[in-house]
Formats: C-alpha cells, structure tokens, sequence
C-alpha cells in the first residue's frame, strides 16, 4: 500500500471518527511496520490515536496489500519532532523555537504570530550603543515555504 494511499485512509479515519480537530502529520512505513503521527489543534490523546489505530487495522486486516503480520503505531507527532505544516505553528505560539531557514539562516526565539504563511519569531539581541551595550528585542517573519527545519524547544526552567 502506498504512502498516498494510507495518508488518504488516515485522513479518512479521522473525518468519520469525528476528530476534527486531530489532524495527520506524516505516515512512514518500514518493512512490515507502519507508523502514523497525529497533532492536534488541543490535545492527542491516548483514547484518539487507540480509536484510530482500531479504525485502520479493521481495514487493513481486510486489505490485499499489506502482509497479514504488519505493525500498527498511531501516536502524537511529539514535542521533541520537527514541526511539518503550518497548522501546527498555531498552537506553539508563546513557546521558544529553533528555525532553520533559506539556507544557512538560523531564528531562535518565541513564537509570537502565525499571519496567512508567515511565522514571526521575537528574540532578544544586544546592539552597542556609544560605549554601552543595550538590549533591544527584534522580530524575524519567515515564510513558511523557507522553513527547512524547525522544532519547538522546551525549557525546564521555572
């Protein structure tokens, strides 16, 4: 079974299990497993990714394409993995993020907006003033078809 083709069922599965708000992030498969990866507008919780997992392997238990002792992992897309669509900017605003860009070009900072397809990133920076270094914050807007890598970095400080 093709990618294409378990993206479509995966999506498919989310419309008539009624999540709309849980959306597909990728699919990968390898060998005889096959892992999908959720995000969600709230939350991706466990009772979603078991709902679906259940939904997917009634249909592919009947499926020709996919050898009968295949693997079935749904989970959430996780914090620690690279953001892929745009959707999911949206949640992570307010949280520190490492964007790589157009390049070589690097943006570290919090996520202040998403505005139609561009991302802005706050962060502080230190300009010489005179004699004296003064701290001034700047924005960077980054189009998201420039994005080749970005993740959310989390902060275990108070």
């Amino acid at each position: 079974m093709s990618i294409d083709t378990l993206n479509e069922l995966v999506n498919k599965g989310l419309e008539a299990l009624l999540l709309t708000d849980t959306y597909l992030v990728d699919v990968k498969v390898h060998n005889k497993k096959i892992e999908v990866y959720l995000d969600s507008d709230e939350q991706v919780t466990f009772e979603k990714c078991r709902q679906l997992s259940r939904w997917l392997e009634a249909i592919l238990d009947e499926s020709s394409e996919i050898e009968p002792d295949y693997t079935l992992e749904v989970s959430s897309a996780g914090v620690g993995n690279p953001l892929k669509l745009l959707r999911q900017y949206k949640k992570n605003i307010g949280r520190n993020i490492a964007i790589k860009y157009s390049g070589d070009k690097v943006s570290k900072g919090i996520l202040t907006a998403v505005e139609g397809d561009e991302i802005k990133v706050e962060y502080e920076t230190k300009i010489k003033e005179g004699k004296k270094n003064k701290k001034v914050l700047l924005i960077d807007s980054i189009r998201f078809s420039d994005i080749i890598e970005s993740k959310i970095k989390i902060s275990y400080n108070s």
